[in-house]
């Protein structure tokens, strides 16, 4: 078996908790929009937010078009900044992932954050220090591709300059765990709480904690 040269690792309930209800809450209640209906908008856009189709603004500005509200350029640019504040404030690392991180830098472990997101993600990898441990932030609105499309794993290894059976993937999604191993990455699959019944995907290891995760890159 190859030797690991590279970790991929996911942001959002693998590196990165956060309490998503204050932003949820609070950017449709600047907007003035119901909550029930800005969600319903929010769904449809999604998608298109995390594979970069739609920035945020431009979101924003559709969701209240088809709620029947008028946005100015200066509510719109609100609602952007007020978005970004909510998770800068309400998102942080466990404590595992400072120390998991350095440890890989030291070895000589090549890092690449993964994560399916928008655009308020990478002042939050920022903000937290991740930028500087990690060698790439490949995040999903910035590459125009999605877990668990093969593109946004693909993308990751060409800016390590790694092969796929060098790399192993760190995620806590089955089904993005299953799309890196189909493109012959390796994958763990963390489950930081409850098990719940949960069985790894064939060719998926199951860890509880990144500490197991640095164990599959041996002495």
């Amino acid at each position: 078996m190859p030797r690991l040269e590279a970790c991929l690792v996911d942001a959002y309930d693998t590196i990165v908790t956060c309490d998503f209800t204050p932003l949820r809450h609070g950017v449709p209640a600047l907007a003035g929009i119901p909550l029930a209906a800005w969600e319903q908008e929010y769904t449809l856009v999604s998608p298109m937010l995390n594979d970069g189709r739609l920035s945020k603004a431009q979101a924003f500005r559709q969701i209240m078009a088809s709620c029947g509200a008028q946005a100015t350029d200066d509510l719109i640019a609100e609602l952007v900044r007020r978005d970004q504040e909510l998770l800068l404030a309400n998102a942080r690392l466990y404590d595992d992932v400072i120390p998991f991180l350095t440890r890989l830098r030291d070895r000589g472990i090549k890092i690449a954050i993964v994560s399916n997101c928008t655009e308020n993600t990478r002042a939050m990898l920022v903000a937290t220090g991740v930028d500087q441990l990690a060698d790439e932030l490949v995040l999903s609105c910035e590459v125009r591709s999605a877990k668990p499309a093969p593109e946004i794993f693909r993308h990751a290894l060409g800016r390590l300059g790694v092969s796929p059976e060098a790399a192993v993937l760190v995620d806590d999604q089955a089904r993005f765990c299953a799309g890196s191993v189909a493109v012959g990455i390796r994958a763990a699959q963390i489950v930081r709480g409850e098990l719940d019944g949960q069985r790894p995907a064939e060719g998926v290891t199951l860890v509880r904690s990144l500490v197991e995760v640095e164990a599959l890159f041996g002495e």
